[in-house]
């Protein structure tokens, strides 16, 4: 069996305020898919702390926030390569899953008012943009979540842009913590 022996720690991954519960009251690690359900964040992460048990794998809670976040050289840039993650998210809301879509110019093209709307609020916690404005993001969301991590939902089309706005984020974590 794939990993028998190898002691991997158990977290729970949610976007409800019922995983959130189950977490707490199991002693478990939690990490919340604000990625593409962020409406019970918030209230997830005080709920997960107030409920929270001890258990053999956990004394006290932690937390971590799953989130999109792009970085690039402008926020320009970085909407641009955003558009993948939107049109993904559309096409799911439309019943038509399938790979990562290349960026796009124009979305207004792409949807209506009411799926823009729908797609914007699953995204509406996305940290996009320059390393200010992902850096000035990074550092709210782990102000008002009190998160131990965060996990960095980076899809992005193109192979060398994602591996930059990876090696930004990197860069902007060690600024998080100094």
């Amino acid at each position: 069996m794939p990993g028998q022996g190898l002691q991997v720690p158990l977290w729970l991954l949610g976007s409800s305020l019922y995983s959130a519960q189950l977490a707490a009251a199991l002693g478990l690690p939690f990490a919340f898919a604000a990625h593409f359900a962020p409406d019970m964040l918030l209230q997830a992460m005080a709920l997960y702390r107030e409920k929270f048990k001890s258990s053999s794998t956990l004394n006290k809670p932690y937390a971590t926030v799953c989130v999109n976040v792009i970085a690039a050289e402008s926020e320009r840039d970085a909407h641009f390569l955003f558009t993948s993650v939107q049109q993904q998210s559309l096409n799911l809301r439309r019943g038509q899953p399938g790979p990562l879509p290349e960026p796009v110019q124009d979305m207004d093209s792409l949807w209506s008012p009411a799926e823009q709307f729908g797609v914007d609020q699953a995204l509406r916690l996305a940290i996009v943009g320059d390393n200010s404005k992902v850096q000035h993001g990074l550092r709210s969301l782990l102000r008002e979540t009190k998160a131990d991590e965060i996990m960095i939902n980076g899809q992005i089309f193109d192979h060398q842009a994602r591996k930059d706005s990876f090696e930004r984020i990197i860069q902007i974590r060690q600024s998080l913590f100094d």
